[in-house]
């Protein structure tokens, strides 16, 4: 995972707490047992992958309806 804060955060409608749901959201699932988005080494933690897989656009915010 090489891109920046910044980057990520562009993809969250640059909010840090949108990110912050998301990838939690996303972890807990990886955690449970849904298979992973992006090839990263088996070791590295369910936050970790998360991150990496908004970054590649693999996961991405959903606005909610209104």
């Amino acid at each position: 995972m090489a891109q920046g804060i910044q980057d990520i955060l562009d993809k969250s409608d640059n909010s840090v707490y949108k990110l912050v749901i998301m990838a939690s959201k996303r972890a807990l699932e990886i955690a449970e047992g849904q298979p992973r988005l992006v090839n990263l080494d088996a070791n590295i933690k369910p936050s970790t992958v998360a991150l990496a897989e908004i970054a590649e656009n693999k996961v991405r915010y959903k606005k909610p309806k209104d």
